[in-house]
């Protein structure tokens, strides 16, 4: 990945839902203009979310993640439809693909419903309308399938006037970003209605992702920030991580001087600068061997925890992470990445993080580990939870990982915490992020 694509956890995440046969897959290869996914007339053809990148205008960069069937059936099926149901914690936009012969099925109603007690913007998409036109039913068919409503949970939702042209798009693009409703005819055979489907998902995604700033804020034009990325066995060969990346990104558009060291060439860079660093961030695994090195004026933090305020609550992580200091030897600690990668022998997940919950708990409890999109629904047999940056992951995945974590009482922290814990400079590390009073409470 270059510095001028945007990652997947960056883009608006626009996922398809519906019951098998509705077309989802076939509308969103049409969609995209592309083969994303196998089509074909034997229901259930989808088995997992299947993702695309492209550029939706005027919305931009946008993901689009098309899912298995909501009705399948059988014990594969079951699976399927969790999967498909796990697709609503990412979707910043809705497209539920219906069948606009047939009236909307149970599964249908059910899914709208979940759209609207998450608050998720929508778009109905009535697929199928060269059949219509071939049976003569379009009138017919108008009055079957309703018009959004609001949930009592999502009372700004625009509902769609009955009278509504089914060949446009409806109150999207009228209201602009603050319409969380719309519906539109569309054949994913012959493309009718494509042009509109694309407006009203553009209209819904545009203002989806909320303007953040990842270290730029902490910024001002001419700063220097010394980036301290460590080349060692994990480090991928050809290559820096993601979060590095975006921190150099964000501090360039911040109109700073970013550089880069080895955690051995610190000194050196700091002796070779006019004036002391604005910020220095290191990998979090180094904070130990940085903090040594580190004059006790020059702020610093790391990526991960960056990473922590960008996507999640950093004051209520910052909370969680004493929980690690009351651990006992009955208690199992859920570690969660939102990547997959190869392990190391000294991989930070699976070998290293125990290790230093070990220490500052002082005792041995049980560990329990989880990669990419598998984070449990049931997290009650955990006593806490550390969780990676999260950088492939969009905000809304990550903040569905957390309100899961808060709902059911089970402290939720961050890699980069946990380790300025384990080396006690916690107080250090969140000094440059301390809007609210952060290291106060440190």
């Amino acid at each position: 990945m270059s510095l001028n694509d945007t990652p997947s956890g960056e883009r608006a995440h626009i996922v398809f839902f519906g019951v098998r046969n509705a077309g989802k897959s076939s509308l969103v290869n049409a969609l995209t203009n592309q083969t994303v996914s196998v089509v074909s007339d034997v229901a259930g053809t989808t088995t997992d979310p299947v993702r695309k990148a492209m550029e939706l205008a005027p919305a931009g960069p946008v993901l689009i993640v098309d899912t298995p069937g909501i009705d399948d059936a059988g014990d594969v099926g079951d699976l399927r439809v969790q999967r498909a149901e796990a697709a609503l914690n990412e979707a910043d936009v809705a497209a539920l693909v219906v069948d606009a012969t047939r009236s909307l099925t149970p599964f249908d109603e059910k899914l709208l419903a979940a759209f609207q007690t998450r608050r998720i913007p929508y778009v109905i998409a009535e697929n199928k309308a060269d059949l219509l036109a071939e049976s003569g039913r379009a009138g017919a068919a108008e009055s079957s399938l309703p018009s959004p409503r609001p949930g009592t949970d999502a009372s700004d939702s625009e509902p769609l006037s009955e009278g509504a042209d089914h060949n446009a798009t409806a109150s999207a693009e009228n209201d602009g970003a603050s319409a969380r409703a719309a519906r539109v005819r569309v054949s994913a055979l012959t493309g009718e209605g494509l042009s509109d489907l694309k407006r009203a998902l553009a209209t819904l995604a545009t203002g989806a992702v909320e303007e953040r700033r990842l270290v730029g804020d902490l910024l001002t034009p001419g700063d220097v920030v010394v980036l301290v990325i460590p080349l060692d066995s994990a480090a991928p060969k050809g290559r820096i991580i993601l979060p590095q990346q975006q921190v150099m990104r964000d501090a360039l558009d911040a109109g700073a001087f970013p550089c880069a060291t080895g955690v051995e060439g610190l000194p050196d860079l700091l002796a070779a600068l006019a004036r002391p660093p604005r910020l220095v961030v290191t990998d979090s695994q180094a904070f130990g061997e940085v903090d040594a090195l580190l004059p006790a004026d020059v702020p610093l933090t790391s990526f991960s925890i960056l990473m922590a305020r960008y996507k999640g609550d950093l004051a209520a992580q910052l909370e969680a992470v004493r929980a690690l200091e009351s651990l006992t030897d009955e208690d199992t600690v859920l570690i969660a990445e939102g990547c997959t990668h190869h392990r190391t022998c000294e991989d930070i997940g699976t070998v290293k993080l125990p290790r230093l919950i070990c220490a500052i708990s002082g005792a041995e409890p049980q560990f329990a580990f989880t990669s990419g999109r598998d984070f449990p629904d049931d997290l009650s047999p955990y006593a806490a939870i550390v969780h990676c940056g999260g950088c492939t992951l969009n905000a809304r995945d990550m903040a569905s990982r957390l309100q899961r974590a808060r709902a059911q009482q089970a402290p939720f922290t961050n890699y980069g915490m946990t380790i300025a814990r384990a080396n006690n400079i916690l107080p250090r590390v969140l000094a440059p992020l301390d809007a609210d009073n952060l290291c106060a409470r440190s």
